[in-house]
């Protein structure tokens, strides 16, 4: 039987229980939110071929990615560890707040009921507990879906506070989609999931459904968990809303790959499509990717080790081909002296890095002599994961200024965002942050420093530097060579790492199983810690 068929019985033989939300803005119990894991989409939505036979099974690409392992993270279960140990009066709020991205569903219902959305309780993951099955299944299909078009891309939906609709009558949950559905179709699906409703929403293709959970403001907390600071943690939907991408591409359009053929995009009563799009989700966290499928049995991953294999090489080829270019120009030498412009250019709708703050990319530069040897090197990446001549990883209270020429080998162009804390200390506690010290994460084309609000502002050096403009920036190397030969060969890589040495060791003193557990997770990987998103070569 072909696999496809075997899908079309699995699904049609398909009939579920439905539960529905325990309370919320209406007295019928029936006619509330409600959401269903996965599995209850793969029967349909696995077992599909393209029209040259390639398979694009969007339940398995989805569930080798980083959305549907967002409540296994080790590094945010080790990190929301840490919070609770600096502010234990605010353990509730933290966890709610934390649980708003990584485990989505419990925190909805949880807020329908009027309770606080919760972390630990659901740790290690019990299957046959229904809160535990939804948070696991961390941002479940089900969520995306679900999403209303209701104040998408206003600040109103902002850190998760997308609207999820009351179903239209019991058993009619809409799960929007981009294409219009058949009634054969709706049937199948509703049939199949207990209630839910395939839809037409052309909403599924707006950036601001992404910006819904991909901008995050936290509160900095005080002495007695006193709120003291607003604080823009993550802000790549404002970021490209001040650039010209809005007007080339959205975020679906460069992180759920377009399928460039007809395709369908079910196993059961599927039609092909024009324009349908990957469940990769793909992005630039390719350390934890691969760390899921290191330590799967710990983390009860449930892809397998070749999907997430295949899902880590994704992510390291779509940061090589779409993030950045180098450039290394102007190379002259004058007596003793080697002088060069490396600029380099960011490709991305957003800030280079963007997002969370343990992200930086910065600049290997190296200059050889004829003969081979190293004259000068700045950038060297130890096996550790720290960067040679960096403040911030030999010391937690000091920080990699932001360069416009640099001229020795402990000077070390770091696009990165510094944070600081009320007493103006770097920090990397996250509720402790009640600015940035730095930020020259390089801007995406159309940026304008100078207008750009305060959220999203470039701090420090970078701010009065004529050459960081919008789409790049350009460091001048002034090399001192001494008696060496050349002709010299100069080259340039811009570097990166999902998370950087300090932010990971900086959970060392925490004594906790989680925090612990993410430093045995990074040292053991440290060494494959970075890729390089873009190199150039040049001789004089």
């Amino acid at each position: 039987m072909r696999k496809s068929s075997l899908y079309m019985a699995a699904a049609i033989g398909l009939v579920f229980a439905f539960s529905q939300a325990l309370r919320g803005g209406t007295h019928d119990k029936e006619l509330q939110p409600s959401f269903q894991t996965s599995d209850r989409c793969f029967a349909c939505h696995n077992g599909i071929t393209t029209s040259s036979g390639k398979d694009l099974s969007l339940g398995l690409e989805w569930q080798a990615s980083i959305m549907a392992n967002s409540s296994r993270d080790p590094y945010w279960q080790g990190s929301v560890r840490r919070e609770i140990i600096d502010h234990p009066e605010s353990k509730a709020a933290i966890e709610d707040e934390c649980s708003i991205c990584h485990m989505p569903v419990t925190r909805y219902e949880a807020k329908l009921r009027g309770q606080k959305g919760e972390v630990f309780s659901h740790l290690p993951f019990d299957p046959a507990k229904k809160q535990d099955a939804q948070a696991e299944d961390g941002v479940t299909c089900s969520v995306c879906h679900q999403i209303s078009e209701k104040g998408l891309g206003t600040p109103a939906s902002y850190v998760g506070n997308f609207v999820i609709d009351p179903p239209l009558a019991k058993d009619n949950h809409p799960e929007y989609g981009p294409y219009l559905i058949e009634p054969g179709q709706m049937h199948a699906m509703n049939t199949s999931t207990g209630g839910f409703d395939p839809t037409h929403g052309s909403h599924i293709l707006d950036s601001g459904l992404c910006g819904s959970c991909h901008t995050l403001i936290t509160k900095a907390l005080g002495e007695g968990g006193k709120e003291i600071a607003t604080f823009y943690e993550q802000m790549p939907y404002p970021e490209w809303l001040h650039s010209d991408y809005p007007d080339k591409k959205s975020c679906q359009s460069c992180h759920m790959p377009e399928i460039h053929e007809a395709t369908p995009i079910s196993s059961v009563l599927g039609v092909d499509r024009e324009g349908a799009r990957r469940h990769t989700f793909v992005g630039s966290n390719f350390l934890l990717t691969n760390i899921f499928n290191q330590y799967r049995e710990e983390l009860s991953v449930k892809a397998q080790p070749q999907q997430l294999s295949d899902a880590a090489r994704e992510a390291v080829e779509f940061l090589k081909t779409q993030a950045a270019r180098v450039s290394v120009d102007s190379v002259e030498q004058s007596g003793n002296t080697l002088t060069a412009s490396v600029r380099v250019q960011n490709l991305t709708g957003h800030k280079l890095p963007t997002a969370y703050p343990s992200r930086r990319a910065w600049l290997h530069f190296t200059v050889r002599d004829n003969n081979g040897q190293v004259v000068f090197e700045s950038g060297k990446l130890r096996p550790d994961g720290s960067i040679v001549g960096n403040d911030n990883d030999d010391d937690p209270l000091r920080f990699e200024p932001h360069y416009s020429k640099i001229e020795r080998w402990d000077q070390v162009e770091i696009y990165e965002d510094i944070m600081k804390d009320q007493a103006g200390h770097v920090t990397t506690g996250l509720l402790h942050a009640v600015a940035y010290i730095k930020d020259n994460r390089v801007l995406p084309t159309g940026f304008d420093k100078q207008t750009a609000p305060a959220e999203i502002a470039v701090v420090g050096d970078a701010a009065t530097d004529d050459s960081f403009t919008a789409g790049e920036d350009r460091v001048q190397y002034a090399i001192w060579v001494g008696n060496a030969q050349g002709p010299f060969r100069i080259e340039a890589e811009l570097c990166y790492q999902p998370v950087g040495f300090r932010w990971a060791h900086n959970l060392l003193g925490y004594n906790a199983m989680e925090p612990q557990r993410f430093v045995r997770y990074y040292d053991s990987m440290s060494s494959n810690s970075a890729v390089v998103l873009a190199r150039a070569e040049a001789t004089r």
